[in-house]
């Protein structure tokens, strides 16, 4: 559905975050499998929202801290929200490896572990954070900053240097009111597994996402979010102590302390990105999206989708339907993915955007584990466990088809 091009209107911006925090503490999911338990948190579980408006017209981004957040629930929270397009609400998952299962992943029984009650009020919470995003709308001017984030943050397990080094982000400023000149919110897009601490360290966290919400906000104010990129096969974060060849014990920092160390790093990287950027006092915004639908291929894929207590529900059998959008924000274009998309998928979508400032959102409107170039589908063993978890071998491709399309379609966003 094509929302428009607005240009020459004041743009409007708005910022909300919920804790979702389970009370008592849940077990955690890092994937397919029966939940882990857990005896502590470190740092809380959150959602966080973002909302932009230019004449009629309203977007939200929306990041929620866990695994995966699939379009059954999604689509729940944005039957809630008041004044904004269901299609126009973007919702995607930061990916932490040690919070609650969301997919209601069935194990070798059929039975699932999900507490649905928990989903239900997670649910509300992200329609809550949305809804008073929207009513905090004020006017703003914008900066936005691609750059390598510099530093020991992230690298490719599969492949060391396989990885897209560049953050995006994107800062909504006050330009009026009692906070004129401070930061509304500040999105941060990076390609990263946020699982330092992993799902079998009796740990609740956000992982290292958690201490980059942190030092943002107290270092410059407002509301910090992160949405993740293109980080399939396997990009992770960077807590080796020693770098051995493959297949050689090698020593990680898997702790909170790393967590800090990571997360901090990361959020310094954003914040000098973004200061050298310029100030847009005008930006324009656009908004577009289109249903995307896939063949289910994988077995153990199917069995998920068919037991999981979630209800999944599709067009015709063994396919799925999801949602692609585009944004332009300023100068930054953004394709949503609906998984996990491997590196090199991911760049080749980004240098074919119609931008210098190409931003991809993973998991974002469903989260349908890996997705592969039909080429890496199956060829080597390292691929095996990413191949097992994909819908098929030609998810990327239709993916990567479709996306592209949607760019030729679309307008330019304007120059920065």
């Amino acid at each position: 559905m094509l929302t428009g091009v607005l240009q020459a209107q004041n743009l409007r911006v708005g910022a909300a975050l919920r804790i979702i925090t389970p009370n008592p503490l849940l077990p955690v999911s890092g994937g397919i499998g029966v939940p882990h338990p857990v005896t502590e948190k470190r740092g809380d579980l959150f959602v966080r929202a973002m909302v932009f408006e230019q004449g009629t017209q309203r977007f939200a981004i929306v990041n929620i801290d866990n695994l995966g957040w699939t379009s059954i629930l999604g689509n729940r929270s944005r039957a809630l929200i008041k004044g904004i397009l269901p299609e126009n609400i973007l919702i995607g998952a930061t990916h932490t490896h040690s919070a609650p299962d969301a997919y209601g992943f069935p194990d070798a029984s059929g039975k699932s572990y999900a507490d649905l009650a928990y989903l239900d009020w997670c649910v509300q919470q992200i329609a809550d954070a949305v809804n008073e995003a929207t009513t905090t709308l004020q006017p703003a001017t914008l900066k936005v900053g691609m750059g390598e984030a510099k530093g020991k943050i992230a690298y490719n397990y599969y492949a060391p240097a396989l990885y897209d080094p560049r953050c995006g982000v994107i800062q909504a400023i006050a330009s009026s009111g009692p906070r004129m000149g401070k930061p509304i919110a500040t999105l941060v897009n990076y390609a990263v597994h946020p699982e330092v601490l992993g799902n079998s360290r009796g740990i609740l966290s956000p992982d290292m996402i958690g201490p980059m919400y942190q030092k943002i906000e107290e270092t410059i104010g407002g509301i910090a979010l992160f949405m993740n990129g293109a980080q399939g096969g396997m990009v992770t974060a960077d807590t080796r102590l020693t770098y051995v060849k493959e297949g050689q014990q090698q020593k990680e920092a898997n702790d909170w302390a790393e967590c800090i160390r990571i997360g901090e790093l990361l959020a310094t990287e954003a914040m000098r990105i973004v200061s050298e950027a310029p100030v847009l006092k005008n930006p324009t915004i656009y908004c577009t999206s289109r249903k995307l639908e896939f063949p289910i291929d994988s077995e153990i894929m199917r069995y998920i989708l068919k037991k999981s207590p979630l209800k999944f529900v599709g067009g015709k059998e063994n396919f799925v339907t999801t949602q692609l959008n585009l944004l332009n924000i300023g100068p930054a274009q953004i394709l949503t993915v609906p998984g996990e998309a491997l590196p090199n998928v991911g760049y080749y979508v980004k240098r074919n955007m119609n931008t210098k400032m190409p931003f991809l959102f993973g998991l974002t409107n469903d989260a349908f584990g890996y997705m592969l170039a039909k080429v890496d589908f199956n060829s080597f063993k390292r691929y095996e466990y990413v191949s097992q978890t994909s819908l098929g071998e030609m998810t990327a491709e239709i993916y990567m088809e479709q996306a592209l399309k949607l760019v030729k379609e679309s307008p330019k966003p304007q120059d920065p």
